[in-house]
């Protein structure tokens, strides 16, 4: 599966216009501190991540946590999330019901403080 089959397309639009934004804003004080655009999880585990922006080859910025105490600020490849597979076949998810409410700056924070993302 591609990383473009993970998310819903409203969801990949958002994403790769916050990534428009964002580029030529990289490395300077004006960098934009996005509301994550979507959620993913691990439905069996407690990988969670919190997404802002992706180009277009899948190379995402976000929020990971893979449920081991320490999230982090990073950059994540959605292919490699697509292609996870769990239990029964299970796959890692979009979160159609999340909404954010916090900058991801925020929710970073909260995620070192608590040693999880709290979404």
């Amino acid at each position: 599966m591609q990383w473009t089959e993970l998310l819903r397309p409203e969801t990949r639009v958002a994403l790769l216009k916050n990534y428009k934004e964002q580029e030529p804003l990289k490395g300077t004080r004006r960098e934009v501190d996005f509301e994550p655009v979507c959620k993913l999880f691990v439905p069996w585990g407690a990988a969670t991540f919190l997404i802002t922006e992706c180009d277009g080859d899948g190379l995402a910025f976000g929020l990971s946590d893979l449920g081991f105490g320490t999230p982090e600020l990073g950059y994540i490849s959605l292919d490699e999330l697509a292609e996870i597979r769990g239990p029964g076949g299970l796959r890692v998810e979009e979160d159609l019901h999340w909404k954010p409410k916090h900058t991801l700056s925020h929710y970073a924070a909260d995620a070192r403080s608590a040693g999880r993302i709290r979404a």
